[in-house]
C-alpha cells in the first residue's frame, strides 16, 4: 500500500507545536512504509497534492490537520477507490470525532494500518464539497473571524463566538425540502452530515453519516438569558428539546436570505449567493476508521 500524508502547518495543534511533522517522519521509517509527506503551503493547496498523490499511485492519502485540511484533502478523492486518512490535530475535528478517530499520540497514526475503510456521505453547498457542517448566519459569522486568527484552539474559538455575538444580526432565511416550506428569523442555520462541528458540540444529534440524508439546525434568535441553556444542550446533544431549535433532515435543501453574504463548508468561510443550494452526495468518500480488536 502506498501513502501521502499532507501536513498542514498552519492547523491548530501543528502551529503551536510542529512535533507531528517529525512523528510522521518517524511512523513512516518504523514501519517501512512506501509514504512521503508534503507540507502544505497555501489555501487549496492540500487539493492540488491530493490529486498528485492519486496520479502518483496512493492508495490511501493522509490529512494531517484540522476539518479545513480534511475537506481540501477529501476533494480530491470524492467518488474514487483511494482512502481518506485522518490524524485529527485541529481545532475542532468534528468527522474525526463522528467517526471515532482517535487524535495523535492516542492512535491515529495505527489507524492508517489496522484500520477499515468506511463509505460515507458527503454534500455540496452551492457545488462546494464538504464533509462534516456548512452554515449560514452566526455560523459563517464565526467561521469568517476565525480563519483570521492567529491562535486557534477552543478558547480562542469562544473568545471570537462571544466577541462576534455582540453585534450579530440574526437573518430572515425561507427554507425548502421534501419536508415543506419553512420561514423564520434565524440566529444559525447548519446544515450537517456528521452530528457535531467538533469538541463535542452536537449540532445535530443523532445525524448518521451514511443514510443518504442530511440534518438542517435551525436556530432561532438567542437573548442573554437563553444563550447558556442552549450551550449546555450543544454539549450533551439535546438540542431536539429546546423550543429555539427547528430540525429537518432531508437529502436537498435550499435556503434564500435577504442577500448574498457568508456561508462556510467544514469551518472555512466564502461568499456566495442569496440563495444557498445544499446537496447529499451518498456514498462518495472512503475514509480508514479503527477496525474491530
Amino acid at each position: 500500500m502506498k501513502f501521502r500524508l499532507i501536513y498542514n502547518p498552519r492547523s491548530g495543534h501543528n502551529a503551536r507545536n510542529p512535533h507531528l511533522w517529525h512523528r510522521a517522519h518517524a511512523f513512516i521509517r518504523e514501519h517501512r512504509l512506501d509514504a512521503t509527506v508534503v507540507r502544505t503551503e497555501r489555501p487549496q493547496h492540500a487539493t492540488e497534492l491530493a490529486r498528485a498523490a492519486m496520479a502518483d499511485g496512493c492508495d490511501t492519502v493522509v490529512a494531517i490537520g484540522g476539518d479545513g485540511t480534511m475537506n481540501e484533502v477529501a476533494a480530491a478523492l470524492l467518488d474514487t477507490p483511494v482512502n481518506l486518512g485522518l490524524i485529527p490535530c485541529g481545532s475542532g475535528n468534528g468527522l474525526g470525532r463522528h467517526l471515532g478517530i482517535p487524535g495523535p499520540g492516542r492512535g491515529a497514526f495505527r489507524t492508517l494500518l489496522t484500520g477499515q475503510p468506511r463509505v460515507i456521505d458527503t454534500a455540496t453547498v452551492n457545488g462546494r464539497p464538504f464533509c462534516n457542517v456548512m452554515g449560514l448566519g452566526f455560523d459563517a459569522e464565526i467561521s469568517d473571524r476565525f480563519a483570521h486568527v492567529s491562535r486557534r484552539g477552543l478558547s480562542a474559538y469562544i473568545r471570537t463566538g462571544l466577541t462576534a455575538w455582540r453585534n450579530f444580526q440574526p437573518v430572515p432565511v425561507t427554507v425548502r425540502s421534501s419536508a415543506g416550506v419553512l420561514t423564520e428569523t434565524a440566529f444559525i442555520v447548519a446544515v450537517a452530515n456528521s452530528d457535531q462541528y467538533g469538541n463535542d458540540c452536537r449540532i445535530a444529534p443523532g445525524a448518521i453519516i451514511d443514510d443518504g440524508l442530511l440534518d438542517l439546525t435551525l436556530i432561532r434568535p438567542v437573548t442573554f438569558f437563553s444563550a447558556l441553556p442552549l450551550a449546555v444542550r450543544f454539549f450533551r446533544g439535546r438540542l431536539d428539546g429546546s423550543p429555539r431549535v427547528v430540525r429537518i433532515r432531508a437529502g436537498e435543501f435550499e435556503i434564500t436570505r435577504p442577500a448574498a453574504g457568508p456561508v462556510h463548508a467544514d469551518g472555512e468561510p466564502f461568499e456566495t449567493g442569496a440563495v444557498v443550494t445544499v446537496k447529499v452526495r451518498p456514498r462518495s468518500l472512503r475514509v480508514l476508521v479503527p477496525g474491530h480488536r
